[in-house]
């Protein structure tokens, strides 16, 4: 079994215990609770749960899906966010740390990998939570905005892990991209806001968009925003086909936005250098 393997699995299962732990926050922001007191307990008889009850999907395997105490059905919820978080973890650190030499310094780049972590965890939330309630919360779209700004300024100045950095023109085009990409990407959502009056898209997602622009920078954006509204066109006539919905169905564009942006942070330079390909002269 090699080093490698053993370090990947590592980050899963802690990525797992992650996701076990932003399922609390999701549940604990739709009833008004702090998330950073009291133990977790069950959502339908109250009972405390014991270590037993909170092993990562293996738990929800065991008790198949069912409460140890009240045997209520435990949502499917629970332990597809712990295996999301813990595969999007190994897939953050795996992509990231391929780029090593691009990065300034090792110091850089687990700071990076660090910082993308957390982001991946506020996404995973909006996600669910817009997708269960239609609604993108303050409590965790503004805290994202905030540490995504503060890394594209420390990340301007290298961290403070470069000695006698000196500050150039070119470090305020490097934070201007992402700024622009921000700016750009909500205020094209304002402008849907706006002409449909709030029927197409929410507040939320002009937000969440301006989120994406400081995550992603320019192209990427562009990629991110086109595979969401791609993805969410396939599966909205999926759901008329299936009659689940019609025309007139109110459909969450969260979870279509952040799928859009993991895609985009992965795959994005891949997919432009495709459709550029298409075009370009043979």
């Amino acid at each position: 079994m090699s080093f490698d393997f053993l370090i990947y699995l590592f980050i899963f299962v802690f990525g797992t215990i992650c996701g076990s732990f932003l399922n609390c926050v999701i549940y604990r922001l739709e009833i008004g609770e702090s998330f950073l007191k009291g133990r977790s307990y069950c959502p339908h008889c109250k009972h405390v749960l014991t270590w037993q009850d909170l092993i990562p999907i293996f738990s929800f395997l065991i008790l198949k899906g069912k409460c140890r105490y009240c045997h209520q059905k435990i949502s499917w919820q629970y332990p597809l966010v712990e295996l999301a978080t813990g595969i999007l973890f190994v897939s953050t650190l795996i992509y990231f740390f391929s780029k090593t030499s691009i990065l300034v310094n090792s110091a850089m780049t687990e700071l990076t990998s660090i910082y993308y972590l957390v982001i991946a965890c506020f996404l995973i939330i909006i996600f669910v939570y817009d997708l269960k309630h239609y609604i993108i919360p303050d409590k965790v779209i503004y805290p994202a905005i905030a540490i995504a700004f503060l890394y594209q300024l420390f990340k301007i100045w290298d961290l403070g892990f470069v000695p006698n950095f000196e500050f150039r023109i070119s470090n305020f085009q490097t934070l201007a991209n992402p700024l622009l990409s921000a700016f750009l990407a909500s205020l094209f959502f304002l402008m849907i806001v706006l002409i449909s009056q709030g029927k197409w898209m929410g507040v939320g997602d002009i937000k969440l968009a301006f989120l994406m622009g400081l995550i992603l920078s320019f192209p990427n954006i562009l990629v991110a925003l086109f595979l969401a509204f791609f993805i969410g066109a396939i599966i909205g006539i999926g759901l008329i086909i299936a009659r689940k919905k019609t025309l007139k169905s109110e459909i969450p564009f969260g979870p279509f936005l952040v799928s859009g942006t993991f895609l985009a942070l992965f795959l994005g330079q891949r997919i432009l250098g495709w459709y550029l390909n298409l075009f370009s002269p043979r």
